[in-house]
């Protein structure tokens, strides 16, 4: 019997349910094992000022090194760039839409002053880039929380990631869905990771789940994380595709304003993802995200 680890929000439970499907059609016995973290616990901050690495993932993480799990599944996007000793990240499936959606009115729809709701200090960054008019302002709660307090009327619009809804069966929800190039889409954002112990059991049932561009695109887009050594306090966004053995990739590092955003894009052969995604992280560096960096960690 393989036990699978995840949150118990209702798009966590789709994933994990997703990836026990696949695994019992081919012969694995499994069981969902709820766990709650940190960031499950606290509600009522913005993410960014809570500032812990692991903070959908940490509790998780444990349950896989003191054996009461054989498998994680996580939202990539939540899965630090470093994983403890003894776990690796098994298996990326193929990755869901990455990018972001509006949800409520498109967004050149919304008059100057409307209230656009957003967790995310990397969409709230290229919001206010895009159109400095509208007031953003933080949303916090599950995808079902969020999509209810628009409802209500205490938003005209809020930016979510496309994958989570289109797994839900909310795709008629979305107003707009915004290419990466006008909204850099977060390091691994669509993408699933399972993590496991180390050449344990878990490793060797997942290995089949794994589907090679994705698992490309998303060591990529780590690898720019990896070079910035950037948290969740500096918005940081990179979006990666492989197609015919050819990897391109987009990064983006903006001031929290929005005042300030250095682009840079790179290409090369997948077999070369993490050196490909770490030479643009440092070619940022060169174009001005050490300054942006700089004076984000120094506030």
């Amino acid at each position: 019997m393989l036990v699978i680890a995840s949150r118990g929000s209702q798009l966590a439970l789709w994933q994990a349910r997703w990836v026990e499907r696949q695994l019992t059609a081919t012969g694995h016995q499994c069981r969902i094992e709820i766990i709650k973290t940190t960031g499950d616990k606290i509600t009522d901050v913005p993410l960014a000022k809570v500032g812990t690495k692991g903070l959908f993932t940490k509790e998780i993480e444990e349950a896989l090194l003191d054996g009461r799990a054989d498998l994680a599944v996580h939202s990539l996007k939540d899965l630090p760039t470093e994983l403890p000793e003894g776990l690796v990240l098994a298996a990326v499936p193929e990755r869901e839409d990455p990018r972001d959606a509006v949800v409520g009115k498109r967004l050149a729809d919304l008059p100057p002053g409307a209230k656009v709701g957003t967790s995310s200090l990397r969409r709230a960054a290229q919001l206010r880039r895009l159109r400095p008019d509208l007031r953003v302002e933080s949303v916090r709660g599950n995808l079902d929380t969020r999509l209810r307090k628009l409802d209500e009327g205490q938003y005209d619009a809020i930016l979510l990631a496309a994958a989570g809804l289109k797994r839900l069966g909310w795709e008629e929800r979305i107003a707009e869905v915004l290419p990466a190039e006008v909204m850099c889409s977060a390091v691994g954002q669509g993408a699933l990771a399972i993590e496991t112990l180390a050449g344990g059991a878990g490793f060797q049932a997942c290995a089949a789940l794994d589907h090679a561009a994705t698992h490309a695109a998303v060591i990529a887009e780590r690898g720019v994380l990896g070079a910035l050594g950037g948290g969740c306090q500096v918005p940081i966004g990179a979006h990666a595709t492989v197609q015919d053995g050819l990897l391109r990739m987009l990064a983006i590092v903006a001031s929290p304003d929005g005042a300030e955003v250095v682009r840079a894009e790179a290409e090369g052969p997948v077999e070369e993802a993490e050196s490909i995604g770490r030479k643009l992280g440092a070619d940022l560096l060169e174009r001005g995200a050490r300054e942006i960096l700089e004076a984000v960690y120094s506030a």
